[in-house]
């Protein structure tokens, strides 16, 4: 009975905390936890021998894979032999079963019985089956960090630590109750570089899995220099009063010293404050009866012996009257020259007045003119003379006051220094030779002349002489340039320049390099420097720095630039939304000179649609005194709404060229800007959304001929002989006799005409028609539009119908291109530019004549082939000579419906002295009223011009 109770006990334990996992074909597994007891079957194969009894005479052993000897050993009834890991913690029960208590997690692992039966008559071993024993637990700590850590500001702390436990615990670090992100530590190891204060705390290594949790917790402090918690604010307090400036700080160690500064130096060490100051142990600075001079800046440093200890100031501001400080008892002006009495004073809150005294006496301004006292309170004359000699004293005053006048200071007057010998203008010399240039001061010994070179770029030598003179020997391409020769003594100091000009050498760089980007192409301009007294050539260097040639490679490549582009060339053939390096190398025949500075600039994006903005529209242009005033109406509300506009110009058909690229999008008036005096040109506008540009406005012609707001183009008549021009005024005086001749015959033509077409009340079919909207030219019903366009003869680079005009004067007004092209700020692409250029013109028959003097002297109209004359009177009327602005004139025919005569004058070229004296005729015959109804639009302004 009581052998059936232990069987029933053993089985319930085994059943409690065993079980037994078999897979076909598997091993058996057997689990237990920690502390717990397990019992391991021996089982066979079924083809193995018979079960084993009590009574047979056998040997059981069971052995662990890993171990060498076997665990326990049992012998018929002798006491079985156990592995000292496994004493007094197995036995065998049902005679072959292995009994494990006190389990313990090293306890898994693989286990087999073996049987050895002395009964049969071979000595055959029989092998069990290999059982597997797991054993669960909760975590344990094989390695963790101690209770207290301590690291220095700036160094490395690592805190390891290592569980074991099955399952295999997970580790989870903690800083003052905040879970730590996983990504800062790995293998359970937290690392913390470069630490600061902050990082001092409490840290818990947390280890868990689903048989419980283990923590265990380290403090961690950081010791450094001290960390100012309070530092010390800007503050004014009145003179005579006490200041506390605050300074609070922490540190570990804690056995700190608060030093306090004033402009560097230590408090204690400047004479004034050390008796009035004194430093708590709270690290406030106390200063008992301030002083003007107290006033500073003052900084506060805690330190405890570690590292570099912080630092924090503040502005200490003393509150007092105006104080005049020490003043020079002589003070020297310059006879003749501008002088200057200066009253040195301190003042918080700042200066308001100073009053001054002369010889004792208040110093009464209006006796002296030219004398003032300027807002710093300094005493200023315009000339210094015999009246400024005498003794001054100065008393400022500020809203508190004035705490005394200055000590005196007696004003003694002094020629200023002067040249005996000044240089030349500019000196040339050959490279190698010796340069000795003059400069010498007068007699005066307290005279000093000194040189000094302008914009030195490097160190060069030189030497100056005993009597002032500069010597430069030998002579090098450094010595070029701006010298100026300075006497000075105490009082004044003179300057005398000169222009060194070093020849035989190669050309210096090139400056003032600038580039204007387009999509494909850049703009270079620059300032050629000086030649070396050869010409000189220039070639562009450009550098791809965004991208990679085709060989893998960024290399420089050079354009040469042609002698007629003078000093700017377009680079063409680059890479769109590319940065690119240019610069300047100039040669001659010496050889090639320095490169110029680099400049980078960045080729534009290509465009990637049209825009479909509105254009503005209605343009027109008016002379004003500040120049070409042009206008126009604001397109309709666009959405999103356009950011500005952009003026673009051309003259003679060429390309057009942006004028202005950041117009206001508010704006429906400017004065154009970078236009030449007696030329043409035309204008129009173009919507603009940030890099996407409308279709252009009708265009608009304007001429800058007579106007004085614009530079002229040429000074031809500085150069004329007096002879010739008297020839050629002359000249002029007659073409304006005739001009007044056949103006006057035109007027009686017209007046008769009038009074035929009165009494036949037919309406005057007009000559000069507004060009049509939908046809794409430029054109206006402005005045000087009309005029410039009756006055060109047909041709194929002048239609009459063209949307372009030319200049009424042969000056080279191309030029504006260039530099308004140079000016541009934002270049718009090629792209946009050249789908905007398109214009259209039809051809017409030519309706203009031109008159030219026969050799009487009478003027004579040539035949024209494409010109046809109906009727011999109309004949004679057609060689009248008209202005260059076309006249209708009506036939007496003209019920028959005949072509209109227009009369016309071709004037000599723009660039002679006639052509302004033509351009100034016509201007007049503009003004002629009878004629306004033929030659102006009556809907436009009137130009003043």
């Amino acid at each position: 009975m009581g052998s059936a109770r232990s069987d029933l006990q053993t089985f319930t334990v085994v059943a409690i905390s065993c079980l037994f996992l078999t897979a076909e074909g598997g091993r058996p597994e057997v689990q237990g936890k920690a502390g717990g007891v397990v019992e391991l079957e021996c089982s066979f194969p079924l083809s193995g021998p018979a079960a084993v009894s009590s009574a047979s005479l056998h040997v059981v052993e069971w052995v662990r894979q890993g171990l060498d000897i076997p665990i326990l050993i049992k012998f018929g009834s002798y006491v079985p032999r156990v592995h000292p890991q496994y004493e007094g913690r197995v036995s065998l029960v049902r005679i072959t079963a292995l009994r494990l208590e006190g389990l313990q997690l090293d306890d898994q692992g693989l286990y087999e019985c073996r049987i050895l039966l002395l009964d049969e008559p071979t000595d055959e071993l029989q092998n069990g089956t290999w059982t597997l024993l797991s054993v669960t637990a909760p975590p344990t700590f094989i390695e963790a960090p101690p209770p207290v850590l301590e690291a220095l500001v700036g160094g490395h702390l690592r805190l390891l630590c290592a569980a074991e436990g099955n399952p295999a615990p997970n580790i989870t670090w903690m800083k003052d109750g905040t879970v730590i992100q996983r990504a800062n530590y790995q293998d359970g190891a937290l690392s913390l570089r470069a630490v600061s204060m902050q990082a001092a705390g409490q840290y818990a290594c947390h280890a868990s899995n689903s048989e419980g949790n283990v923590t265990r917790v380290t403090r961690v402090k950081i010791k450094g220099p001290p960390v100012i918690i309070v530092p010390p604010k800007s503050t004014s307090v009145n003179m005579s009063k006490d200041a506390l400036l605050r300074c609070q700080a922490v540190a570990d160690p804690s056995n700190m010293t608060y030093v306090w500064q004033k402009g560097g130096e230590n408090v204690y060490h400047i004479e004034s404050l050390k008796s009035r100051v004194k430093i708590m142990i709270d690290g406030t600075l106390l200063i008992s009866g301030l002083i003007p001079e107290d006033s500073g800046n003052y900084t506060c440093m805690p330190t405890n012996g570690l590292l570099t200890p912080p630092t924090a100031s503040a502005i200490l501001t003393v509150m007092h009257p105006a104080q005049a400080l020490k003043m020079p008892q002589k003070t020297y002006l310059p006879t003749g020259m501008v002088g200057v009495v200066t009253c040195p004073a301190a003042a918080q809150p700042p200066l308001l007045r100073v009053e001054w005294t002369k010889d004792g006496e208040p110093l009464d301004l209006s006796l002296y003119p030219g004398w003032t006292v300027t807002p710093e309170g300094s005493l200023s004359m315009a000339a210094v003379n015999d009246d400024t000699a005498g003794v001054y004293t100065c008393t400022p005053f500020n809203s508190y006051g004035s705490m005394g006048s200055s000590r005196p200071t007696t004003v003694i007057l002094q020629d200023p220094p002067s040249f005996s010998a000044t240089p030349e203008k500019q000196y040339q010399q050959e490279a190698g030779g010796t340069l000795l240039i003059p400069c010498q001061g007068n007699d005066d010994p307290t005279v000093k002349v000194t040189w000094s070179k302008v914009d030195l770029a490097r160190r060069i030598s030189y030497s100056i002489e005993s009597n002032g003179s500069l010597l430069l020997q030998p002579l090098t391409k450094d010595h070029q340039g701006k010298w100026e020769c300075s006497a000075s003594n105490r009082v004044a100091s003179v300057k005398a320049s000169t222009q060194v000009f070093v020849l035989g050498t190669s050309p210096h760089a090139a400056t003032s390099l600038s580039v204007s980007s387009g999509v494909k192409q850049a703009n270079i301009s620059w300032e050629a420097g000086f030649d070396g007294g050869s010409a000189q050539t220039f070639s562009v260097w450009v550098k791809k720095i965004s991208g990679r040639d085709n060989n893998g490679k960024r290399e420089w490549f050079s354009v040469p630039v042609p002698p007629s582009s003078g000093t700017r060339l377009q680079v063409t053939g680059l890479s769109p939304a590319t940065d690119y390096q240019f610069s300047i190398l100039s040669q001659n025949k010496i050889g090639s000179g320095p490169f110029s500075d680099i400049i980078t600039a960045r080729t534009l994006d290509p465009p990637l649609r049209r825009s479909k903005l509105k254009p503005p529209g209605s343009l027109s242009a008016d002379q004003g005194s500040a120049g070409v005033i042009l206008q126009w109406s604001l397109p309709e509300a666009q959405h999103p709404p356009i950011t500005g506009f952009v003026l673009q110009s051309r003259t003679e058909q060429g390309e057009w060229f942006n004028l202005d690229e950041d117009i206001s999008a508010n704006s429906s008036e400017i004065v154009v800007p970078g236009l030449h005096k007696d030329c043409v040109y035309e204008l129009r506008l173009l919507s603009r959304r940030g890099d996407l540009l409308s279709e252009p406005s009708p265009s608009v012609n304007v001429s800058t001929v007579g106007m004085k707001v614009y530079p002229a183009t040429s000074r031809l008549l500085e150069y004329v002989p007096e002879p010739l021009l008297a020839g050629v005024l002359g000249g002029v005086g007659f073409m304006f006799l005739a001009l007044v001749v056949l103006l006057g015959s035109a007027w009686i033509i017209s007046y008769k005409r009038d009074q035929r077409r009165r009494r036949k009340k037919h309406e005057p079919p007009p000559v000069i028609h507004k060009r049509s909207p939908s046809i794409k030219t430029s054109g206006t019903g402005s005045p000087d539009s009309v005029l410039k366009k009756s006055l060109l003869p047909a041709s194929i680079l002048y239609p009459t119908t063209s949307s372009t005009t030319t200049s009424s004067s042969q000056t080279d007004c191309s030029s504006f291109s260039a530099e308004n092209h140079q000016r541009r700020k934002h270049p718009l692409s090629n792209y946009n530019r050249g789908r905007l250029m398109r214009t259209t013109s039809t051809p017409v028959s030519p309706s203009i004549e031109l008159i030219s003097r026969g050799p009487d002297g009478r003027f004579v109209l040539p035949p024209y082939d494409t010109f046809s004359v109906r009727s011999k009177k109309n004949a004679r009327d057609s060689q009248l000579v008209g202005v260059r602005r076309s006249l209708s004139l009506h036939s007496e025919r003209e019920d028959r419906k005949e072509p209109p005569f227009v009369l016309s004058v071709d004037l000599p070229p723009c660039k002679s002295a006639v052509a302004n004296s033509a351009s100034q005729i016509c201007g007049m015959a503009q003004r002629v009223p009878d004629y306004s109804p033929y030659i102006l639009n009556q809907n436009a302004p009137t130009s003043p011009s």
